[in-house]
């Protein structure tokens, strides 16, 4: 049996709900909209940092290049009503509710370390679902290699877009489809029990906790299975700094600075750098997805 999950969500539930939570978006100083997750043996013990850290500490260039820009800005962002288009190659291609996508009632709390590119960290405690189980649904066909992830594009919303930046814009992102059906691989709807807030990539975004942070593209419309390597933002920017696996790696620095140690976010002045780890930690879940690869050469 084909599983249609425009059926799931009655339309007028839907929309209701959505302006629901819009409500609760709008601002991060307002009360706080209560999600729940099923705790997950994925999650470190590690100590999150600050909801107000989180929220105002972000690269979001759809808002500006300032780590304190998207928070600033990000309020002409509206997260409802949102829908995701996923096709190409899958046995039921449509455009999707987020609530369907990821309903409440199906949230993970994944608390999991973030090591952005730029040699700092966080730890966040995200509210998602496993990208798997999207993607099981949908049905890729027997030739997807591939997921590519599409932002936005919509300058009214996100006005950086208005200038290049030398982007072409919309923001891209892709994953070999191994590395989407991985566990550790989520669609992130919330953080710190509540939804997620516009700087974070409201409504809907992608959480890959063993590669750089700028794989996990914000604010998703489009997802498409293909048997070809999706072309990605940064990738077609800068490709000599930026590869397509972008897997955290001590081993292999930017070239413009080392990737050996990292700066923890709120650490304070004394809190000094501490060593990166090989695919940031989660060595165990996924350094068999590599197996026999140079990862120098696959950056």
């Amino acid at each position: 049996m084909k599983l249609k999950w425009s059926d799931i969500t009655p339309e007028a539930t839907y929309l209701s709900r959505r302006v629901f939570i819009a409500a609760g978006a709008a601002s991060i100083a307002g009360p706080a909209l209560g999600l729940t997750g099923k705790s997950s043996a994925f999650s470190t013990d590690e100590k999150p940092n600050s909801f107000d850290e989180i929220t105002n500490y972000n690269n979001f260039y759809e808002f500006g290049t300032g780590k304190t820009d998207p928070a600033t800005y990000s309020g002409s962002l509206k997260p409802s009503p949102w829908s995701v288009k996923i096709d190409g190659m899958v046995e039921r291609p449509g455009t999707y509710a987020v609530e369907d996508i990821a309903p409440d009632s199906a949230l993970e709390e994944r608390i999991y370390r973030l090591r952005c590119v730029e040699a700092w960290s966080m730890i966040i405690p995200w509210l998602g679902v496993p990208l798997s189980s999207v993607l099981k649904k949908a049905g890729p066909t027997s030739g997807a290699k591939y997921v590519a992830f599409q932002t936005l594009l919509d300058p009214d919303q996100m006005p950086a877009q208005r200038s290049s930046r030398g982007i072409d814009w919309p923001y891209r992102e892709g994953l070999r489809l191994d590395e989407a059906m991985n566990p550790l691989t989520i669609l992130a709807t919330g953080l710190y029990g509540r939804v997620l807030p516009n700087q974070n990539g409201a409504p809907i975004r992608l959480v890959v906790p063993w590669k750089y942070g700028f794989k996990s593209i914000k604010s998703i419309v489009a997802i498409t299975l293909t048997d070809k390597q999706p072309k990605t933002t940064w990738q077609m920017l800068q490709p000599r700094e930026y590869g397509f696996y972008a897997n955290v790696n001590p081993q292999v620095d930017h070239p413009r600075w080392s990737q050996a140690t990292e700066r923890r976010v709120g650490a304070g002045l004394l809190g000094g750098r501490q060593e990166t780890l090989m695919f940031n930690g989660y060595a165990d879940q996924v350094a068999g997805l590599y197996s026999g690869m140079d990862l120098a050469k696959f950056y």
